[in-house]
């Protein structure tokens, strides 16, 4: 296959922008974010990342390379740089919540002589909640954590104890937390491609989907219930494994640390309505005036 040129992978990437920004536009319109906003909110990620990422070997990033880059002009690049940078408090409450629930359900100390995880108490005894968060929860609160895990359904209090009555953190009845998931989830995923895009063959990340286009309505519900209990099985097997070498808050050491994980995911599109079925309405192009 002939190498693309930069002009065919600039339209390349343009249509997979569009791909992208369409669903995302979707829930930002659904929740009162203006383009306005959203355009400001991308010049900013512009400048975070040219300054970041995007410098010269050996020299200084400066408001004149950034403007270059970035297609916005000084003043402009001046302004974005010196408001506050993102918050990622979100990443850290979420993946700290994610290894504690991780370490419930694999940490021989924390689980049933048949594997499952232990009803804990928050404090008193052993084990007990508290110590299993300060172990595993970097210097996040016990009494916050559980209280946040208690709301969102993945633990619930019986008699006294805290039982654990989801495997894994998927705050799904919240959809505040949701939304912060897709920030952390979709960006990730996107990282990915993006390592792959520029490493070698043997150097790239696992990057697979399987997909049938036409699958007759009948089936639907099978699919969801067949790969959700196949993947929930592989999850608890790479939960075990991650869980067994990560280190937790130990940080002694000069080697590099990395965030690993898998991720699944599973997709249900409409491709075409019942026949009983009422049309949608349709799409109305151009403009109207009163």
């Amino acid at each position: 296959m002939a190498q693309a040129t930069e002009q065919d992978l600039s339209g390349r990437l343009m249509r997979a922008m569009r791909r992208i920004l369409r669903p995302l536009v979707r829930i930002l319109l659904r929740n009162g974010i203006t383009a306005i906003v959203a355009e400001e909110l991308l010049r900013k990620v512009y400048v975070d990342v040219a300054f970041e990422e995007f410098s010269l070997p050996g020299k200084p990033q400066t408001l004149a390379r950034v403007s270059v880059i970035t297609g916005l002009n000084r003043k402009e690049v001046a302004r974005l740089h010196n408001q506050d940078a993102l918050d990622d408090a979100d990443r850290v409450w979420f993946n700290r919540a994610g290894t504690v629930l991780a370490a419930w359900m694999t940490d021989p100390g924390y689980q049933t002589d048949a594997g499952f995880a232990l009803d804990l108490p928050f404090a008193g005894g052993a084990p007990n909640f508290s110590d299993l968060v300060k172990k595993y929860g970097g210097d996040m609160y016990p009494r916050a954590i559980a209280d946040e895990l208690i709301r969102l359904g993945a633990v619930i209090e019986v008699d006294g104890l805290l039982r654990m009555s989801r495997r894994g953190y998927v705050p799904g009845a919240d959809p505040a937390a949701m939304i912060d998931i897709l920030g952390m989830d979709v960006s990730e995923f996107l990282e990915t491609i993006d390592h792959n895009i520029q490493a070698g063959d043997g150097a790239k990340l696992l990057q697979i989907k399987v997909l049938a286009s036409n699958l007759p309505e009948q089936y639907l519900a099978d699919f969801n219930a067949y790969s959700k209990r196949l993947s929930l099985s592989t999850i608890d097997d790479v939960t075990g494994w991650l869980s067994a070498r990560d280190a937790g808050k130990d940080n002694s050491g000069t080697d590099a640390r990395y965030a690993a994980g898998l991720a699944v995911f599973q997709i249900n599109r409409l491709v075409r309505r019942r026949e009983d079925e009422d049309p949608p309405e349709p799409r109305k192009s151009g403009t109207t005036r009163e």
